[in-house]
């Protein structure tokens, strides 16, 4: 089985979700009954297979019966980014075709503009509350019994790119026809078992977002598997390790952002915690810097593993701890699809040069919903099950692969490629930072110079000569063309709350002002 109604018969009382700070549980009985309900509720209100369900909320109790009503429904599920603007709320409601709306008290007021600005929604429901023109969620849900539709057929995920670079674009794959309960093709639960040990008694804690991609499927994952799925409502590095020994945490996901956090918090209040329940430290979503990667597993053990995958699937690797640390920096050997570095002119590069990655696969199965060009800038320009979705990297003579950064960040100065990630790994262990961004900005010379941006560790003052003991430090690690020409500073980076730097917004700030 791969959705919680079989644990709804043979463990009905199991935690199925757990709130970190609100205490909540939802038992696998109460998880299967209320997304039934749903599920019928939606049919109801007239929502057909292939249909779009959308979900504005924060990390949010009922946020998995909205998944499993659309997954055990023939829907496309679209979870909505909560800190997006009305009118960017609104574009993917009308983009994604949403034809039913969940949202909560909280984000009430973005959900009512977004809404008034998409003519035809129909359904829209509202937890914790009322909210003019949307239907109590709860009072809703009591209309509807909780036995099964006669068909359920099973739904997909339809997730949004991140938007850092012009309008989100809708990743959306054809349905299988496969019933629900149908084994073959489950989801990431086959990743999480037979990769990271993970089954029924497994307590995987999630800090990240629920709207995006990987905190959403890992932690369906865990309910296709069984185990009890931990929620934490917003990341904070000492609280997520109070978490984890007070629920017993066995595995959990980040991205190398909280490890960095994690590991500047004071010696005294990292170590007061019991983590020995602990069996992987799963990090992924952008490179981890070696210095960090390697303290965390000085700290913890060979328990720090690594994959790198994409929104839009178009393959995967995955690495061990004990494996990293005889090919330190890699993101490991490939799971999932075959990985092909290019040249701009898509001929296949030799093992240490990097270039674009492409993973080949049987069939390229996405595309972005209502752009066809984007769809296919994204194959090869010879092989169409191809696919690349912006990184750079390369392989090294044993296959192990190594990313370098996204193409559309890269530095060309003097005609050198340059890849800001390998500066900011530099730089962001410095105990007089805490975080740093690098890009390219335009030098009528070079055609671009180096310029970092650096938030400095609390209690130290930006000055010239702080500027110059960073670019001292990064002299002794880096080649001389790689030293940021000019580092700045700001009170604080604009990261996403996924913990992902928004460096386009902050790219396109700087070179605005010419600053």
């Amino acid at each position: 089985m791969v959705y919680p109604g079989l644990y709804a018969r043979t463990a009905p009382d199991r935690p199925a979700v757990v709130m970190a700070a609100g205490g909540e549980r939802v038992t696998y009985a109460q998880l299967d009954a209320r997304s039934t309900q749903l599920a019928r509720l939606l049919a109801a209100r007239g929502l057909k297979v292939g249909d779009t369900v959308a979900i504005l909320a924060e990390n949010h109790p009922r946020y998995f019966e909205v998944y499993w009503a659309a997954k055990r429904s023939g829907l496309y599920l679209t979870a909505i980014n909560r800190y997006l603007a009305p009118a960017e709320a609104a574009y993917i409601i009308e983009d994604s075709g949403t034809k039913a709306l969940v949202t909560s008290a909280a984000l009430a007021g973005t959900a009512a503009e977004a809404a008034a600005m998409v003519p035809g929604l129909g359904c829209r429901l509202i937890l914790d509350g009322e909210l003019a023109g949307f239907e109590p969620y709860e009072a809703a849900l009591a209309t509807q019994p909780a036995t099964p539709l006669d068909d359920e057929p099973r739904g997909e995920v339809m997730l949004y790119s991140s938007g850092t670079t012009g309008r989100p674009k809708g990743i959306r794959r054809p349905l299988t026809g496969r019933s629900v309960d149908d084994p073959e093709g489950a989801g990431t639960s086959l990743l999480e078992r037979a990769v990271f040990g993970m089954d029924e008694t497994s307590v995987y804690l999630c800090p990240t977002p629920l709207y995006h991609a990987a905190g959403l499927q890992w932690s369906a994952g865990v309910h296709e598997l069984g185990g009890t799925l931990v929620v934490l409502e917003k990341f904070d590095a000492e609280g997520m390790l109070a978490v984890i020994e007070r629920e017993r945490v066995s595995h959990t996901q980040v991205v190398p952002t909280m490890l960095v956090r994690v590991l500047k918090l004071p010696g005294e209040r990292r170590l007061r915690y019991d983590l020995s329940s602990l069996r992987r430290v799963i990090h992924s979503a952008a490179p981890c810097p070696p210095d960090v990667k390697r303290a965390m597993i000085d700290w913890l053990g060979p328990i720090v593993d690594e994959y790198y995958a994409s929104t839009e699937g178009a393959g995967l690797s995955y690495i061990g701890a004990a494996d990293w640390l005889s090919h330190p920096g890699s993101v490991g050997r490939p799971l999932v699809g075959v990985p092909h570095v290019c040249a701009d002119d898509g001929a296949e590069l030799p093992a240490g040069e990097p270039g674009l990655l492409y993973f080949e696969q049987p069939a390229a199965s996405f595309s972005y919903h209502g752009d066809p060009e984007k769809t296919r800038s994204s194959r090869h320009p010879v092989h169409p099950n191809w696919i690349a979705v912006g990184d750079v990297g390369y392989l090294d003579d044993e296959g192990y692969l190594y990313l370098t950064d996204r193409k559309s960040f890269m530095i060309i100065s003097g005609g050198v490629n340059i890849y800001p990630a390998e500066i900011e790994a530099c730089l962001v262990m410095h105990p007089l930072v805490a975080d740093v961004a690098v890009f390219g900005l335009p030098d009528p010379e070079m055609g671009e110079y180096v310029h970092a941006v650096v938030q400095p560790a609390p209690g130290v003052a930006p000055s010239p000569e702080l500027a110059e003991q960073l670019r001292a430090h990064a002299r002794d690690a880096l080649a001389h063309y790689k030293v940021p020409r000019v580092v700045s500073f700001r009170d604080e980076l604009p990261r996403m709350p996924t913990g992902k730097l928004a460096k386009g917004v902050l790219h396109d700030e700087y070179r605005k002002d010419g600053s």
